[in-house]
């Protein structure tokens, strides 16, 4: 029997707290294994429990959803993927959480197989990184001025292969969509994506977007 995903939720509300653990207590290969009250409570619990994912309300008091993120997926050794949650589809936190080290949001009001198929995604190591949250990354690149980091030679480390396909899964592609877009096997795409993150020393496809803009690799266009 495969081990259920080990699911922590962090929300200062105590009815979004319940009623995500009833919506994914339901589903068989995942378990709810704690609650968190704030951001605080969020990284005290994670060392504790040792969750897989957390879902991370974006806004508490006190310690918020970006400062535990970023002290959460920041220990060395880190393998415990943040899920933020969030009530408004243009939170201008969203872009800050991302870059603190989430994989990826959801909306509160998601439907139950939604938010429990985020979970499995994020778990098995990828990205929930849907076109709509590139949109939302170039506009706020564009609005910021990018690029902003230093660290544009770290690239030449990158064969021109994989640099393509990272400007790609920064574009929003799927491992499938890129694999048609070059015409090579899925698998050989799984295959580059896996040392773009080895060789740039990032989590997951979320973290190369966010490299690949804030280098200028990617540039917003029509602006």
């Amino acid at each position: 029997m495969t081990t259920p995903i080990r699911v922590m939720i962090a929300d200062d509300q105590m009815m979004v707290r319940q009623g995500f653990t009833v919506l994914l207590n339901a589903q068989p290969d995942i378990e709810v294994v704690g609650q968190a009250v704030d951001g605080a409570d969020a990284i005290a619990r994670v060392a504790e429990l040792a969750p897989d994912v957390v879902l991370m309300d974006i806004r508490m008091p006190g310690v918020g959803g970006i400062e535990a993120t970023a002290a959460i997926t920041g220990q060395p050794g880190a393998t415990v993927k943040v899920l933020v949650l969030t009530t408004f589809d243009l939170d201008e936190y969203v872009y800050e959480a991302l870059r603190a080290g989430a994989s990826g949001f959801m909306l509160k009001d998601a439907s139950a197989d939604q938010l429990a198929e985020a979970v499995r995604v994020v778990a098995a190591g990828e990205a929930l990184l849907s076109p709509n949250i590139t949109k939302r990354l170039i506009t706020e690149f564009s609005r910021l001025g990018a690029p902003r980091a230093p660290s544009r030679e770290r690239i030449a480390e990158l064969t021109e292969r994989e640099t393509e396909v990272l400007s790609l899964v920064a574009q929003g592609l799927s491992n499938g969509e890129i694999a048609a877009h070059l015409i090579v096997a899925e698998q050989t795409v799984k295959t580059h994506v896996s040392r773009i993150l080895v060789k740039l020393g990032l989590r997951d496809r979320t973290q190369a977007a966010v490299f690949a803009y804030e280098t200028g690799l990617v540039r917003p266009t029509g602006y």
